[in-house]
C-alpha cells in the first residue's frame, strides 16, 4: 500500500531542527562508513505527526567540505514495508553552497488524513551533486490520527 504524495519522512527530519525545545529523536547511522555529513540531531514537531496536519522535520548536521550540492532521499516504512520514496534536490531544504561547519535541513508537510496510525521508520540518504553518500541515518516516528496536545 503506497501513500502517494505524501512526504512523511522528510517532513518529520525537517521538524526535529526548528523547534529545538523539543525532545530530540533518537537516530542510528545506516552503516559503519565515514560519511563527510555527521548528523547530530533530528528533531520531529509536533511528536507524534498528526494526520491531516502540518509537521516539520529538522535534522541538524556538520560536514568539514564544502557542498555545492545534491540530493535527499527519504525512504519510509510502515511494520516492516516500503510504503513510500521521495527524492529532494538538498539546495531546497537547506541554503547552498554548505560551508564547512553546521548546518540544518528543514521540511514540512502535512500527511494525508487516511496516513494510518502507527510507528514509521523513515531512512534518509544525502548524496552529492555527483551521487557520493554524504550521510544515512534511520529513526522512528509516530503518526496518530489526533494531537495529544490540548489546545489552550
Amino acid at each position: 500500500m503506497a501513500i502517494s504524495h505524501a512526504h512523511p519522512l522528510l517532513l518529520l527530519l525537517f521538524t526535529l531542527f526548528l523547534l529545538p525545545s523539543l525532545l530530540a529523536t533518537s537516530f542510528r547511522s545506516c552503516d559503519k562508513r565515514l560519511d563527510p555529513v555527521k548528523v547530530k540531531g533530528v528533531e520531529i514537531s509536533p511528536d507524534p505527526v498528526v494526520s491531516g496536519k502540518p509537521a516539520t522535520f529538522k535534522i541538524s548536521g556538520s560536514t568539514d567540505e564544502d557542498i555545492s550540492g545534491g540530493k535527499v532521499v527519504i525512504s519510509v516504512s510502515f511494520v516492516g514495508v516500503h510504503i513510500h520514496t521521495e527524492t529532494h534536490d538538498l539546495c531546497n531544504e537547506t541554503s547552498c553552497p554548505i560551508a564547512p561547519g553546521s548546518f540544518v535541513l528543514s521540511h514540512s508537510q502535512t500527511l494525508p488524513v487516511f496516513t494510518p496510525p502507527g510507528t514509521y521508520t523513515l531512512k534518509m540518504t544525502m548524496n552529492d551533486k555527483n551521487g557520493k553518500q554524504l550521510s544515512c541515518i534511520s529513526f522512528k516516528f509516530k503518526i496518530t490520527l489526533f494531537s495529544t496536545v490540548s489546545a489552550s
